[in-house]
C-alpha cells in the first residue's frame, strides 16, 4: 500500500469508526485496520482517535545520519574482517583505523562518525548484505566407546582464571556424503582468551589427532594445561590418552548429545571454519595442505591478532528470563596481554607483529587462498547406494501399503513385522485409537 492510498484509508475508517455504535462495532473496525495496515492494535486505535492525515502533502521523512559512502566503507571492513558481529565489529575498528585511513580517504567527521555507530545500526545498515549470506550444519561425530568412564565429565567453563584451558572438536568436510575419506579441520579453542588453532587432517585416526594436537600445543603462547573434548571416537581413544599423560594435559568430556557442554568450540567451528570454507568436500592430500597453509599462516594471524572476541561475565535471571552481560570486546592476543599470563616472549613477539602486518593485506591473501582451496573440492556429487527390494509374498501383504515397507525386506523378518502391524490395526481399530 502507497502513503498515499494508506492516509486516504485512514482518513475513511476514522470516519466509521466516529459513527460507529458500541464497541462491538469499534472492535471490529480495530481490527480490520489493523490486519490491513499490519499494525498493533493500540497503534490502529491511536490512528482512529487522532487527527485526520492531509492527503496531500510531503512525507516527513528523516535524512540517514551516517551516508551510504560511509556504509560502503564499514561494509568493506565487514568483509576483510570475515562478517565478524557488530559488536566485534565495533571493537576492532579503532585497532584497524590507521590502515582505513590509508585506504580511505576519510574526513575527520567521518571517522568520527564511524568510531560512534553503534552495534545496531551496524546490524540495520548491513541487513541487505547480511541476507546474501547461507548457513548450513552437517555433523560426523561417532561416540566413542572406550576410555568412557575414566574421562570426568566437564560442564561448566565460563569461570576459567588463566590459560591453557580448552576445548577441542573436529568439523568434516565431506560435502553431500560421508561416504569414503574426507578431511577433517581439528579445532582447539582457549576457554579465557578465545585463541583458535586449527589443523587439517585427511581422516580422523588417532595418530594423526596426537600429531595435530603436539604441533597445535607448541604452537599455542601458553601452556596447554586441559583438555575438553566430546565423546567422539577420534577423542576417545588410547593413544590420545597416552599423549595426554605424557604432557601432563588433564582431559575432560562433555554430555553425549549436549553440544552446550561445548559452547566455545562449537562457535568458533561456524565462525572460524564454516564461514571460511564452506560445506564443500575434500578428499585429497592436496587440499589439506592447502588448508593448513592458510589455517598456520595468514589465518591464524588475522583471527587471534586482528578480530577482538567477547566474553561472557556473569549472568542474572529475572523470572523465566537470563539476562548476559559480556566483558568489552578484546582480541585475544589483547587479552592475554592485559591478564600478564602466557609466554611473555611469544606475545611481546606477536604484538610487535602486529604492528607491522597489514590486516587488509591479510585478508586479501586469505581470500586468495580460498580460491584455490575451492578449486581443489571434490565437484561430483557422490551418488547413493541403489535401493534394494526384495518382493516377498505374505498372507498379511495387503494389510500393508508398499510405501510403508522399509528398504531392505527380509524373508526372515517380514512375518512378525506384519504380525505386529497386524495386531496394532485390529487393536486400533478396536479401542478407536490412530
Amino acid at each position: 500500500m502507497s502513503p498515499s492510498a494508506r492516509r486516504e484509508y485512514v482518513r475513511d475508517m476514522q470516519a466509521r469508526y466516529r459513527v460507529a455504535y458500541g464497541r462491538n462495532q469499534k472492535k471490529r473496525i480495530l481490527s480490520q485496520v489493523s490486519e490491513t495496515l499490519r499494525c498493533h492494535r493500540k497503534h490502529a486505535g491511536r490512528l482512529m482517535r487522532g487527527r485526520p492525515p492531509a492527503v496531500e502533502g510531503p512525507l516527513r521523512r528523516r535524512e540517514p545520519v551516517y551516508p551510504e559512502r560511509l556504509i560502503r566503507v564499514l561494509a568493506s571492513v565487514w568483509e576483510a574482517a570475515q562478517y565478524a558481529w557488530s559488536v566485534r565489529l565495533k571493537a576492532l575498528l579503532p585497532l584497524w583505523m590507521p590502515k582505513i585511513r590509508e585506504r580511505w580517504p576519510l574526513t575527520p567527521l567521518e571517522r568520527r562518525q564511524l568510531l560512534k555507530m553503534s552495534p545496531a545500526t551496524m546490524d540495520r545498515r548491513l541487513a541487505p548484505r547480511r541476507r546474501e549470506l547461507g548457513r548450513k550444519i552437517y555433523g560426523q561425530t561417532k561416540p566413542g566407546r572406550w576410555l568412557r568412564q575414566t574421562i570426568p565429565i566437564q560442564t561448566d567453563s565460563s569461570n576459567v582464571k588463566e590459560p591453557g584451558w580448552i576445548e577441542a572438536d573436529t568439523v568434516s568436510h565431506s560435502g553431500p556424503s560421508a561416504a569414503g575419506l574426507f578431511a577433517y579441520t581439528l579445532d582447539l579453542t582457549d576457554l579465557f582468551s578465545g585463541w583458535v588453532e586449527l589443523y587439517a587432517i585427511l581422516g580422523k585416526p588417532a595418530e594423526k589427532i596426537v600429531a595435530a594436537s603436539e604441533e597445535i600445543r607448541r604452537a599455542f603462547p601458553f601452556e596447554l594445561k586441559g583438555m575438553d573434548t566430546d565423546n567422539g571416537e577420534e577423542f576417545i581413544n588410547y593413544d590420545l590418552d597416552r599423549y595426554c599423560r605424557r604432557t601432563g594435559v588433564k582431559r575432560f568430556r562433555s554430555r553425549p548429545y549436549k553440544k552446550d557442554d561445548q559452547a566455545h568450540v562449537e562457535q568458533k567451528n561456524g565462525t572460524h571454519v564454516r564461514r571460511v570454507l564452506g560445506w564443500h568436500r575434500y578428499d585429497t592430500q592436496e587440499a589439506v595442505d592447502a588448508m593448513n597453509e592458510l589455517y598456520r599462516n595468514e589465518w591464524r594471524l588475522l583471527s587471534n591478532l586482528f578480530l577482538p572476541s567477547v566474553k561472557l561475565d556473569y549472568k542474572t535471571r529475572r523470572g523465566s528470563k537470563i539476562k548476559r552481560v559480556y566483558h568489552d570486546a578484546q582480541t585475544p592476543l589483547d587479552r592475554l596481554l592485559e591478564s600478564g599470563q602466557g609466554d611473555r616472549a611469544k606475545l611481546e613477539a606477536l604484538r610487535q607483529l602486529r604492528e607491522r602486518l597489514d590486516p587488509f593485506e591479510l585478508s586479501k591473501i586469505v581470500d586468495r587462498k580460498l580460491q584455490a582451496i575451492w578449486k581443489l573440492a571434490a565437484g561430483d556429487r557422490i551418488k547413493p547406494a541403489p535401493t534394494l527390494y526384495v518382493p516377498v509374498q505374505s498372507q498379511w501383504e495387503e494389510l500393508v501399503r508398499e510405501d510403508d515397507l522399509p528398504a531392505v525386506v527380509y524373508q526372515r523378518g517380514w512375518n512378525n513385522d506384519i504380525e505386529r502391524i497386524r495386531k496394532n490395526w485390529h487393536r486400533d481399530r478396536y479401542f478407536g485409537s490412530n
